[in-house]
Parts: C-alpha cells; sequence; structure tokens
C-alpha cells in the first residue's frame, strides 16, 4: 500500500514540474503581466541577477524552484541551507558585523523568535507584499496570521497537525502507541528515538506539547524511557528504518521520504489520544534588513506566497498551506492533517505552540526542563 501510494505521489510531483517546466502555471503568469509594477519589479530583479535563500534541505523543493522561479524569471535562487540554530545565528552574526549575503530565510518559528527578532536583524515583511492575490487576507485561512506579537516580521504560512510519531512496523503495531502513555511500556525501554528537544525544531515543539498536556512528571518518565536522544535527522530516521529502535518522536515526514520510496518499514503513528500540537512547520518567513537584493527578494516572497508558491513547497515538504486555493486534502494519506480542512480557527490558535507568545510561555520554560532532564 504504501509503495502505490509513493508510486501515485511521484506521478503527481513529476506531472507538477513538468506542467510548471511547460509554463502552464497561466493564470498566476499572465495576472502578473497585466500589471506594470509586476513588470518593473521583474526587470529590476534580473539586473540584480539573483536573491539567496535560507530554505530547507528538500532536493524536491529546490528541483521546483529552480524550474517554476528560476527558468521563468531567470533569477538565480542561491539556497542555504544547514541545522537552523547555526543558519540563523551565521546570518545575525553577519547582519551584525555589516555583512549583507542572506536576503530572506524560510524555517521554525522558534529559531527566527529567539535568535533574530531580539537581534533586531529583520524588516517589516508587509511592504513587500505586493500581488493581490498575497496581499488579499480572503485568500488566506484565519486571514493574515504573524508569528511575532508585533504581527509584522514573520508571516505564517502553514498550519496542520504533524506526523511527527513514527514507528517500525516490523518491530511493533501502531495500534500499540494510541496514547503517550503507552510510550512508557517496559517493552519500549531504549528503543525510542528523540529528535533532540533542548535545540529549537519539531522535537522541542513536540516536548513542550507533552509538559502541556501530560505534565513534568511525565517527561521525567520518558526520559527514563532510555530515549536515543539526535539533532541529526537523518541518523534517527535511518535507524529507524533499520530497525535499531522501534518509535521515533520529534521528526516529520521528508525526514522519512528517502526511506519510504526505498520501501523500508517506516510509518507513522494514528494521533494519539491527547491529540497533537498544531504547526507551522518550516512556512514562516521573514526578509533580512537591508536585504541585498531587494528586488529580487520582494519577487521571490510574492511568487512563494502565491498559490503556486504554496501548492509547490505543500507538495515538496508534505507541509500544508493556508491557502485556500491550494488542494491540501490529499495530505492525509501522508498522516498530515491540514488545519484549514479539520480545525476551526478558535481550534488552532488554542492547540498552536509556534507564535511567539506560546514560545515563551510554553516553549522556552520545557526547552529549560530538557536542558535540566537531559543534560
Amino acid at each position: 500500500m504504501m509503495k502505490c501510494t509513493e508510486a501515485r505521489f511521484a506521478m503527481s510531483i513529476a506531472l507538477f514540474l513538468w506542467m510548471g517546466s511547460a509554463g502552464c502555471f497561466f493564470p498566476l503568469a499572465f495576472a502578473q503581466s497585466k500589471n506594470p509594477e509586476w513588470d518593473k519589479l521583474v526587470e529590476a530583479a534580473k539586473k540584480e541577477g539573483k536573491v539567496v535563500v535560507s530554505l530547507p534541505a528538500s532536493n524536491e523543493l529546490r528541483a521546483a524552484i529552480e524550474r517554476l522561479f528560476e527558468k521563468r524569471y531567470g533569477i538565480d535562487v542561491e539556497p542555504v541551507v544547514g541545522r537552523a540554530s547555526t543558519v540563523v545565528r551565521k546570518m545575525v552574526d553577519e547582519s551584525k558585523a555589516g555583512v549583507r549575503y542572506t536576503d530572506l530565510h524560510m524555517g521554525g518559528s522558534e529559531s527566527v523568535v529567539t535568535g533574530m527578532l531580539p537581534e533586531g536583524v529583520v524588516d517589516a515583511l508587509e511592504p513587500y507584499m505586493m500581488l493581490p492575490e498575497v496581499k488579499d487576507p480572503k485568500q488566506w485561512w484565519g486571514g493574515h496570521i504573524w508569528v511575532d506579537n508585533a504581527k509584522k516580521f514573520a508571516y505564517c504560512t502553514l498550519a496542520y497537525q504533524p506526523e511527527s510519531l513514527w514507528f517500525n512496523s516490523q518491530l511493533m503495531k501502531a495500534e500499540d502507541v494510541r496514547g503517550f502513555d503507552d510510550l512508557l511500556d517496559e517493552k519500549l525501554k531504549g528503543k525510542i528515538g528523540f529528535l533532540d528537544p533542548r535545540t529549537p525544531g519539531s522535537g522541542a515543539s513536540l516536548w513542550s506539547y507533552l509538559r502541556e498536556v501530560k505534565g513534568e512528571d511525565y517527561l521525567r518518565k520518558l526520559v527514563g524511557q532510555k530515549l536515543a536522544l539526535s539533532r541529526d535527522q537523518r541518523v534517527l530516521a535511518e535507524i529507524l528504518a533499520k530497525g535499531n529502535i522501534a518509535v521515533v518522536l520529534g521528526l516529520t515526514y521528508y525526514s522519512y521520504a528517502p526511506f519510504i520510496k526505498a520501501g523500508l518499514p517506516v510509518a507513522p503513528l494514528p494521533v494519539p489520544k491527547e491529540g497533537l500540537y498544531v504547526a507551522g512547520g518550516s512556512g514562516h518567513v521573514v526578509v533580512l534588513k537591508n536585504a541585498p537584493h531587494p528586488n529580487a527578494t520582494r519577487l521571490f516572497l510574492n511568487w512563494f506566497l502565491s498559490r503556486e508558491g504554496q501548492e509547490v513547497y505543500t507538495r515538496a515538504m508534505h507541509q500544508p498551506t493556508r491557502r485556500l486555493d491550494v488542494d491540501t486534502k490529499w495530505l492525509r494519506e501522508f498522516g498530515v492533517l491540514p488545519a484549514k480542512d479539520h480545525l476551526t480557527i478558535e481550534q488552532y490558535y488554542k492547540r498552536q505552540n509556534q507564535s511567539e507568545e506560546k514560545i515563551n510561555r510554553w516553549r522556552e520554560p520545557a526547552a529549560a526542563l530538557a536542558r535540566k532532564l537531559l543534560g
């Protein structure tokens, strides 16, 4: 079943990218061609020649950007990839030293909130929004949602409940874990992996959610299960696929994609009875102050926030957009529950944990607890 699913997904990606390379996304291109201001921006961006974007390390995303953005506009997208904490620190240091290199960053919210906002290195983003379909809040589920308290620096493009609990189907059954308490079973001692919650990322998100719904005593007991910790997502996904451990907490689909495509026995666990938090994935976007390629930055940002750009990101990353004109229902087949398809906006605000307010109130204390318990 998983192989058939992956085959269908691969075919849809291939068709999607072919359509883009063939120029079949004519509605967006046509609308832009009727906008003299947009045409002027494109010409100015071409003169700059490139835009430097910090983005997730996904070959699918990079390939789609090359086919649908670079070839259309003749502008090179230079990627900056790496661990969020390292990349963010580098951007902050460069900015404070007066080095203008990176234009735009997209990633998780915690590294933005704790690493970039306090340093004052990001620009107000709304002035960069130019296309009507980007600026109109009615195009977005929940309207415009910002991560930062000031509601102007860090924009949230995604909203979903993630498939952050995965298991090896040769070592256990999906029904073995119906709730988080099942992870405390003696038979799982030494067989649980966890993306290190002491650093920003989906591991920290899940850890803070567990603290909120299960309490600190639960986390102490979970640590007693002799967790296999790593900050390297590839390592955790690989040892699960090889059967060295039975369950991994904190990784999302794109970490497992190569192993799923290879037919290895990894699959997402069903949503536990306690539910899951609502994430914004790697789709939080900020623009660096004094961006070295300001026109190319504006062009790329508007493309990324357009229907086409959000379709590209959703397909490549399996992280669903909030845009109402992009289909995300198909992601349920991969264990991802798009917020716009099954939650109310009130439920979203109750369960989300990526805003500056939630990070300060929940995630930072949870990270302090992780450092205390894990060393």
